[in-house]
């Protein structure tokens, strides 16, 4: 029983499960201070995440010698192909479901959290983006000039920024998600909103695991290798996703998982993970593809045209590499192309924000999940690439 409870999944599920019940029963005050708690564990988790990118992208560029560079344009490829292949398969399923929907998007009656005692504000030490170019420069710095005193200091610093997630950022992530599905059921999220939530969460999570399957079937096929070790290993960071709603949150968790595999080489894995967590949001965009297409639908009387979508859909890509991995990421980044190309007012971009909100937990689920396949396919492409050459 003792190894049981040792599993982070085992953490994860009763973390979730004891959030959802004591929320509701929850008074003022004692959400009050769950919601402090949670503020300052998440100050916590968001601060080691450029430590974190830094630590693992920067050293994985700099053990690849002359294929980083090679490397990070397929890795960043893939994810702009797998962003984009999510959405079109969103646009035709919108285009195929939404016009037999009922959806009500009306839903009243959420009590609002209080306050938190006090904030203390622990700021990052730079951007998360900031943190991806300056590891990626650093790592290729690294290889042009051939420098082994800074490939072992990298080296060093890896194995620093990796004991700082094991002993500190992985045990406050049940806590962290404790709280934040307290505050939820408290607000009435996960209850009076559950109609809503049912009817097109439904249908986007189905999507997510049918997405899902065939970024895996397309890995298994390039690199000749069974995926189930890597599905089997991301439990844990899926349901992690979940409750942080946040692919750099998840991070370290997803880091682990994928490190638990046999199928996956130690350097390609750290390097991948790291920037498919920045880069790769499948899962975000393909919901958001439906959810505007069903906005469209409840306040225009009308889905988008093929032609607007198919525009919206190129940028939104593009847009989906650079977002951050933070709760909502995705479409705040997209808001722009929002407005400009599908033409969505304010009532719009509200409606859009507000039902995104309520699945946002899935999407990014689906996105730390597919970075496994991802970098199944990316290590395939190589070794392929390795046999022709020898």
């Amino acid at each position: 029983m003792s190894k049981i409870k040792d599993k982070l999944i085992f953490k994860l599920l009763i973390s979730v499960v004891l959030g959802m019940i004591i929320g509701q029963f929850s008074s003022t005050k004692n959400i009050i201070l769950l919601e402090t708690i949670k503020y300052i564990l998440g100050q916590i988790i968001f601060f080691t995440i450029p430590l974190i990118i830094l630590g693992f992208i920067a050293p994985a560029i700099a053990k690849l010698k002359n294929n980083a560079g090679k490397m990070l344009i397929t890795m960043l490829s893939l994810s702009y192909l797998s962003s984009i292949g999510a959405a079109f398969f969103s646009m035709i399923l919108g285009y195929s479901i939404i016009p037999y929907l009922s959806i009500n998007s009306s839903v009243k009656g959420l009590r609002t959290l209080p306050e938190v005692f006090f904030k203390l504000d622990i700021p990052p030490i730079m951007p998360v983006m900031s943190a991806l170019i300056l590891a990626i420069f650093i790592g290729l710095a690294v290889v042009w000039t051939n420098s082994e005193i800074f490939t072992n200091i990298l080296l060093d610093f890896n194995k620093i920024v990796l004991a700082l997630v094991n002993r500190i950022v992985i045990p406050i992530l049940p806590i962290f998600i404790f709280c934040t599905f307290a505050s939820l059921a408290y607000e009435g999220s996960i209850t009076k909103q559950l109609p809503v939530f049912i009817k097109i969460i439904g249908i986007i999570i189905i999507c997510h695991f049918v997405w899902l399957s065939v970024l895996y079937a397309i890995g298994a096929i390039v690199s000749k290798k069974n995926p189930f070790d890597i599905i089997r290993n991301y439990i844990p960071a899926y349901l992690t996703a979940v409750g942080t709603m946040s692919s750099a949150a998840t991070l370290p968790v997803a880091l682990k998982c994928a490190k638990n595999t046999k199928v996956l080489k130690k350097d390609i894995i750290d390097f991948a993970i790291p920037l498919g967590s920045t880069t790769h949001l499948c899962g975000s965009v393909l919901t958001e593809v439906f959810f505007l297409m069903t906005v469209s639908r409840i306040l225009y009387s009308k889905l988008p045209s093929l032609p607007t979508m198919i525009i919206f859909i190129i940028l939104l890509g593009i847009f989906a590499v650079g977002a951050p991995g933070v709760p909502g990421g995705t479409v705040l980044a997209s808001l722009g192309i929002i407005v400009s190309v599908l033409k969505f007012n304010d009532t719009g971009i509200a409606l859009m924000l507000t039902i995104f909100a309520l699945q946002d937990s899935f999407g990014t689920a689906c996105n730390i999940t597919g970075d496994g396949a991802l970098a199944l396919i990316l290590q395939g492409i190589f070794e392929n690439n390795q046999r022709v050459s020898n």
